[in-house]
């Protein structure tokens, strides 16, 4: 019996792989032009919601990772050797869905931001065309009216 794990460790492997299949499901969404800010905002509390799910689940992952280490002082080679195979294979994906995570929110913050200050621009240069619209359809002064003439340059 000193050869098998805990219970625990099985209940912890189980909801370990049931979260990561979960996650990557959300990552391997195809990744869409998104131009409305508010849908990317939500994308990105999304990610962000789910690396602190990932950092909750460290623990479990840290968990196996000692169970393995106890269970091979005490099992056998060849059972010991099975369960850490398991657990490489759990680190290897668990490594690659965190790279991810993090490649994915990073990116979404750049475009988010980059989303923000063309926003921003638009609505500075909409401002600009209406002041330059009304500009345009004043009353030209008369011709010899230097002094207004001089002015409307200025403006222009």
């Amino acid at each position: 019996f000193d050869s098998l794990p805990p219970a625990h460790y099985k209940e912890t492997m189980n909801t370990i792989l049931m979260w990561m299949q979960q996650s990557e499901t959300k990552l391997s969404m195809p990744q869409v032009a998104i131009t409305e800010y508010e849908i990317m905002e939500q994308r990105l509390r999304e990610f962000k919601a789910l690396q602190s799910s990932l950092q909750e689940q460290q623990k479990g992952l840290n968990y196996l990772s000692t169970t393995v280490e106890d269970l091979s002082r005490k099992a056998p080679a060849e059972v010991s050797q099975s369960y850490r195979s398991e657990v490489e294979v759990v680190l290897g994906r668990w490594k690659k869905l965190s790279a991810q995570l993090g490649e994915h929110c990073q990116k979404l913050e750049e475009r988010v931001n980059k989303l923000q200050r063309f926003q921003n621009d638009t609505k500075t240069l909409k401002k600009w065309m209406a002041e330059v619209d009304v500009f345009l359809k004043e009353e030209w002064p008369a011709l010899g009216d230097s002094e207004a003439l001089e002015k409307q340059l200025e403006q222009c």
